[in-house]
């Protein structure tokens, strides 16, 4: 997004960093891999709970706005950083533009589904990546004038850093073989908080792990909450399963690029592996990414381990699903909604607007 509006120069980019993911292996490490320039400013808030956390957002942000009122306020996805800007902004009166507007689960429990649905309703600039977002907001009467299709912006990053990233030699750190392993990210609190849940999701390991070896990158909060379950010593014990720490940009696309199967309950990912070919099985009962199952590689599965190991047996037959990339996700979403913003140059628009790129 910042390389796309830099070729504007009379729209000037300040970058903020809430802080929200902090430390080097969530934060920074995607910062320099991926060559995004140092924030103009860091809140620094760090992690507490939701209301607490999104309290500490928006007072840091609202000062930068007192201090230095913008014409406009992006916001890109469905964290607690990204309504608490939009909120912030739209309460001093200033515009809001959504980047990946339109998603929906339908699963109220999930924090990030409030999220997604408010920040819609405050934004101007509603910048859809997929038809079935743009369905979304006009079945919820959003004004068609806010909606453009432009893609998705991951798909950008994905499809930019790809190269780069064959040449990660993940796969002989690990000693791994190419698709000869799944590999397996957990973060959601459905599946990680608390020692009921995690059993479950460890005999589902176990089984995947008596036909394929599993590579788990682990997320702070699934180290955390295993931790505290005291269950760290059965999963280090299985023998057909490697953890590590969180692992950067680069190596994670090398890593799914190379899978057998990915196991995953994050949204990227199953957007990731679409774009990359390889299945998916998604570890909830919803996605607020329905193309990826209806277009792409993705199939939901949630945490049964017998249906999990079924849709495995099927992928190790040969039976593997088949998808295609969703329309506009070819690299020039950012591009497409630089070119907006420069026409527009934020006036507030009248009419119809178009429900494809602009």
């Amino acid at each position: 997004m910042l390389r796309a509006l830099a070729r504007y120069p009379r729209i000037r980019c300040r970058l903020v960093h809430t802080g929200q993911h902090y430390d080097q292996g969530m934060s920074g490490v995607f910062f320099d891999e991926l060559g995004i320039r140092a924030p103009d400013l860091d809140l620094r808030v760090g992690s507490d709970t939701h209301a607490r956390q999104m309290a500490r957002i928006m007072l840091a942000f609202d000062r930068t706005l007192a201090a230095e009122p913008p014409d406009l306020v992006v916001v890109v996805g469905d964290v607690n950083s990204t309504l608490a800007c939009a909120m912030a902004a739209a309460k001093r009166g200033i515009r809001v533009a959504h980047v990946e507007a339109g998603l929906r689960s339908g699963d109220w429990s999930m924090p990030e589904e409030l999220n997604r649905v408010l920040t819609d309703r405050l934004s101007e600039y509603l910048f859809a990546p997929s038809v079935d977002a743009v369905q979304n907001l006009r079945r919820e009467g959003l004004p068609r004038a806010r909606v453009y299709l432009v893609g998705n912006v991951m798909v950008d990053t994905l499809r930019a850093k790809q190269p780069l990233a064959e040449r990660s030699t993940i796969l002989t750190r690990l000693g791994l073989l190419t698709h000869d392993y799944a590999v397996l990210t957990l973060h959601r609190p459905v599946n990680v908080d608390g020692a009921r849940r995690l059993r479950t999701v460890l005999k589902l390991i176990e089984r995947v792990g008596r036909r394929l070896r599993v590579v788990f990158p682990l997320h702070p909060r699934a180290r955390r909450e295993i931790r505290r379950a005291r269950l760290h010593a059965r999963l280090a014990a299985m023998p057909n399963v490697t953890t590590t720490r969180p692992l950067g940009y680069l190596d994670f696309v090398k890593l799914m690029a190379h899978a057998r199967v990915v196991l995953t309950d994050s949204g990227g990912v199953q957007e990731e592996t679409t774009v990359l070919g390889v299945p998916c099985l998604t570890l909830r009962e919803t996605t607020e990414r329905p193309v990826t199952v209806t277009q792409g590689t993705n199939v939901i599965v949630g945490t049964g381990p017998d249906r999990v190991v079924a849709e495995i047996d099927r992928i190790l037959a040969g039976r593997r699903k088949r998808g295609r990339i969703p329309a506009y996700w070819d690299g020039g979403a950012a591009d497409r909604i630089a070119r907006i913003l420069a026409r527009d140059s934020f006036a507030r628009r009248r009419g119809e607007a178009r429900l494809s790129p602009g």
